[in-house]
């Protein structure tokens, strides 16, 4: 059965808190588990492959139905009454009860105007436990908590006059709320869709909230209610950026930070930080301005419970952490990317050097970091990844500056535990194959530039990734180790992944087309060399940007290779099957009639526009044909007519002239 909305509104308006309580825990368990209010939104859910959360949906379903306008008006009605009733002395289970109540609701953006007002914004805050200190705010909340008790004795006043005047009171509590509130029912106008995502890792922590506090449960619960609608309302970001609210959250942020003690209860502020950080641009640059790279790597340390040895040695008792830290992480990873995003395109100054070789020590730790759930793990390494990429590279030689142990990976000396788990990183994203643009090309592009910079990285990346040659049998392509799936992205329909993918192999090869080709095929490699003007395959190692960078160490061949080095198919890059000659038994005038209707048939297509015969000009790019024999051809007439003019002179000279000019 449905609860009853109106009934709930009706208890709120007459301060029956434990009448309250009772009602809304039943509408909180009926609606734990729903992220949509109406049921074509319901089904549309159903077929969705993905579970993602869309910023926007142009289908006729998001216009809310003659059926579907009055429950929403209710629920609009509910969020305003609620924000008002939470904001007078209440008993902790109803605050608790409230709260959650607006989570619900919170969800659906099309009820979210009575939310995104100023004095809804600050009622949150103020119970989430940030502490604004603007007195004009303070002044404005105070007038609306007196509004909001004045509305109350109003409507208790009015119970005297019998129960026959209930619903009409009801009815006039809730014009009053929402009057309290002042917002403005503008339907599904300019906010995003929170469609069903995956459920929130803390929310079965929640249920065992019996052991915590109340107060931190209602902090919590504020928290949950303020991170949906900053995600859903771009008019609540605006709102939030006016009554600065980053400035409150980060205050209280640091305050956790310099305590020293242990962070608790800090994820979800965390998430908000994230939030306002990723959707509003001039946060990050406030926040950045506001050293957010150097407080948010100490909260790192502090998360992680990291101390500090010689140099840029990181010390810590244990390697594995729990679900809540890895969470407090991850949210703090992703906000520090928000504002060192743009990083690497500058050029660190001394401080700020030191200060990402800090952050890449601590980053190093993230990475090699165990949690509980792999998928856990994953995440945190992604954006600890993201971040790595960000980076000047000139600041991650303290990612290989770390003694080398006994179960380390290494290569000459150097530890490679780093390089390692990104090359598994990289693999398990390979083997997922979803979303390669997004999860797949940080990793991938951080590869590229480390392997340009280190050659210890490089070399310990051929190796795993182009070993020695052997089986030459089977197409690259086709191959199942890292080399055939990176050779196979080589040809992807997405342009940044087919780059970044033939930009890491070609940086392994040091940029030498011969070897390049080797390993990939010339037909795989077409896409990487026709933009470099690298297809007459003049170029050497030697010979690029990057040459000072390469050592100049040999590519030696397996015996294997040796023996069937002449025939590769170099287009293919295997060992083809003999084929039998398509012109065994023809005379030479067959020979020729079959080339000019070859070239008759090349022609046609041409014209039509079909295929466009294309040529590798001297530059080493692609050129249609036709415009590059015509190009040649000028070019061999404009030489034949200097020949000539220079025979004509020398013809209309003396002949004593003549043969002086020709000794």
């Amino acid at each position: 059965m449905a609860p009853d909305v109106e009934k709930i509104i009706q208890s709120i308006s007459l301060g029956d808190q434990d009448a309250v309580q009772l009602l809304l825990d039943s509408y909180n368990t009926q609606y734990a588990e729903c992220f949509f209010f109406n049921t074509e939104a319901q089904e549309r859910k159903k077929f969705r492959k993905n579970k993602i959360r869309d910023c926007a949906s142009n289908s006729d379903s998001d216009i809310d139905s003659d059926d579907e306008r009055p429950n929403l008006l209710l629920r609009e009605d509910l969020a305003a009454a609620l924000l008002c009733f939470v904001g007078g002395q209440l008993q902790p289970a109803v605050l608790r009860a409230c709260l959650h109540t607006l989570r619900i609701l919170s969800r659906d953006r099309r009820a979210l105007g009575p939310m995104v007002t100023d004095s809804s914004l600050l009622t949150l805050t103020h119970l989430g436990g940030i502490n604004l200190l603007q007195p004009r705010q303070q002044q404005d909340k105070t007038q609306i908590q007196d509004q909001c008790d004045r509305t109350q004795t109003q409507i208790h006043g009015k119970e005297a006059s019998g129960s026959h005047e209930a619903a009409d009171s009801d009815q006039r509590c809730a014009v009053s709320f929402s009057e309290c509130h002042s917002f403005n029912r503008r339907g599904n106008v300019g906010h995003l869709v929170l469609a069903a995502g995956k459920k929130d890792a803390r929310e079965d922590d929640s249920e065992e909230d019996g052991k915590v506090d109340d107060g931190e449960v209602c902090r919590k619960e504020a928290m949950k209610v303020l991170c949906n609608i900053i995600y859903n309302s771009p008019l609540a970001r605006e709102r939030a950026s006016a009554l600065r609210l980053l400035q409150g959250l980060w205050e209280s942020l640091k305050q956790g930070i310099w305590s020293g003690a242990p962070p608790t209860g800090q994820f979800y502020k965390l998430r908000l930080l994230f939030l306002l950080t990723a959707l509003r641009p001039e946060l990050r640059l406030q926040l950045q301005q506001e050293r957010g790279v150097f407080v948010l790597t100490s909260a790192l340390e502090q998360c992680l419970v990291l101390r500090w040895a010689d140099g840029n040695q990181l010390i810590t008792d244990s390697t594995s952490v729990s679900k809540e830290v890895s969470q407090d992480v991850i949210e703090i990873l992703k906000t520090i990317f928000n504002v060192a995003h743009r990083i690497y395109r500058q050029e660190p100054d001394e401080e700020e050097a030191t200060l990402y070789r800090r952050l890449a020590a601590v980053l190093r730790h993230c990475l090699l970091l165990s949690c509980d759930g792999a998928d856990t793990m994953e995440e945190l390494q992604g954006h600890t990844v993201n971040i790595l990429s960000a980076l000047p590279l000139t600041c991650l030689d303290v990612m290989l500056a770390v003694p080398v142990g006994q179960a380390s990976h290494q290569y000459e000396g150097v530890n490679m535990d780093c390089v390692h788990a990104l090359l598994l990183f990289m693999d398990r994203r390979l083997n997922r194959g979803q979303k390669l643009k997004e999860k797949l090309t940080p990793v991938l592009s951080l590869l590229t530039e480390s392997s340009r910079v280190h050659r210890e990285t490089r070399h310990y990346l051929r190796q795993k990734i182009l070993p020695p040659l052997k089986d030459v049998a089977v197409r690259p392509e086709q191959d199942s180790t890292l080399r055939g799936q990176l050779v196979r992205l080589m040809t992807h329909v997405d342009t940044d992944v087919k780059d970044c993918a033939a930009e890491l192999l070609f940086v392994l090869c040091k940029e030498n087309v011969s070897r390049f080709v080797k390993y990939t095929g010339y037909g795989n490699a077409a896409g990487l060399l026709a933009a470099r003007g690298l297809l007459n395959g003049r170029r050497n190692s030697g010979d690029g940007q990057f040459a000072s960078c390469y050592s100049s160490d040999s590519d030696s061949d397996t015996e294997e290779y040796r023996q069937v080095r002449s025939k590769i198919n170099l287009v293919t890059g295997r060992v083809e099957a003999e084929q039998p000659d398509p012109m065994e038994g023809m005379t030479e005038e067959e020979k020729e009639e079959e080339a000019c209707r070859l070239i008759c048939m090349i022609n046609r297509l041409s014209q039509d526009q079909i295929i466009q015969p294309m040529g590798v000009t001297r530059d080493g790019r692609l050129a249609p044909l036709w415009g590059h024999m015509r190009s040649c051809t000028e070019e061999k007439e404009e030489e034949e007519d200097e020949y000539e003019e220079e025979e004509q002179g020398l013809s209309s000279m003396p002949q004593g002239l003549k043969d002086k000019t020709m000794k």
